[in-house]
């Protein structure tokens, strides 16, 4: 990676629309929407909703599956000078094995990000998350058939964040990603509905950014593995946080919906913040938070 910062699944397609504003070349990595092994519809509209300080999001996952991706999606991000992360989501562990293992040998992959974390799909994903024996369970069986970097998604609807982390690192995880969306719902008082048809979405955006925060700094005490901090990343200072937090890297993803521009901005910002800071590389500021006196 020349850089930090990624964009964060979900949030950036697979990378034909952002390509419109910026060569994709300049970000550090490319992390897909999620893949799955067969074509997933996603759930009915309404699927997204603002808040106060950012959105909630229950599309489903909705994707046209591996092959698919592999023979319509890939091509076109083979074409910049960036790592492709390809995260991978399963209703169960076979399913999650079998994206992996078609994914493996297939050139412009870089990597894969397990996604054991988003709240809005029935069954799977945050089911094996939101324990430290289902998430050992995914990625354990997803190490056995590929070489390529695995990176656990880590949902923060858990009682306790390092313990998931943990389980991850110990069952093979490269690195880890967190965090996902905290769960949240909304409801219209003139119509007396839930703004979402899945009642339930996921929360995303400034809101959840000290909760993030938190996290990201917890998990970096307890394990040594690279962290990529995600939740409410809105411009370089809040990239800057994540980073002394012990953060190698980090994702934006609602802010791209503000403004595409946005990991550009973050990753001039970022060399700034450097400069300013009197370092070599930003690698020199991975949890160089201090503690008061």
């Amino acid at each position: 990676m020349k850089n930090p910062v990624m964009t964060a699944s979900g949030t950036s397609g697979f990378g034909q629309e952002l390509a419109e504003f910026f060569d994709l070349g300049l970000l550090g990595a490319f992390v897909t929407k999620g893949t799955s092994l067969h074509a997933w519809r996603g759930n009915p509209p309404p699927r997204t909703t603002e808040t106060p300080a950012g959105m909630l999001n229950a599309i489903g996952l909705q994707n046209d599956g591996v092959d698919a991706f592999i023979s319509k999606k890939l091509p076109f991000l083979r074409g910049f000078d960036v790592p492709v992360i390809v995260n991978v989501v399963g209703h169960s562990i076979e399913e999650y094995v079998e994206v992996a293992r078609r994914l493996s040998d297939v050139e412009g992959v870089h990597g894969l990000e397990i996604n054991v974390s988003c709240p809005n799909v029935k069954e799977g994903c945050m089911v094996f998350g939101s324990s430290a024996k289902g998430i050992a369970e995914v990625v354990g069986a997803v190490r056995k058939v590929t070489k390529l970097p695995l990176i656990p998604k880590l949902t923060p609807n858990v009682t306790d964040v390092v313990e998931t982390a943990v389980a991850a690192v110990e069952a093979g995880a490269d690195a880890l990603s967190l965090i996902n969306t905290l769960l949240g719902t909304a409801i219209d008082v003139q119509s007396r509905k839930f703004k979402l048809s899945n009642i339930t979405g996921g929360l995303s955006g400034p809101a959840i950014k000290p909760v993030a925060l938190r996290m990201v700094y917890q998990v970096a005490q307890a394990v040594r593995v690279p962290i990529i901090g995600i939740g409410g990343i809105m411009n370089a200072t809040d990239a800057a946080e994540f980073i002394l937090a012990g953060a190698t890297a980090i994702q934006v993803g609602t802010a791209t919906f503000f403004n595409p521009m946005s990991c550009v901005r973050i990753i001039e910002g970022l060399e700034e913040y450097g400069r300013g800071q009197a370092v070599a590389g930003i690698g020199e500021l991975v949890g160089a938070v201090r503690t008061h006196d």
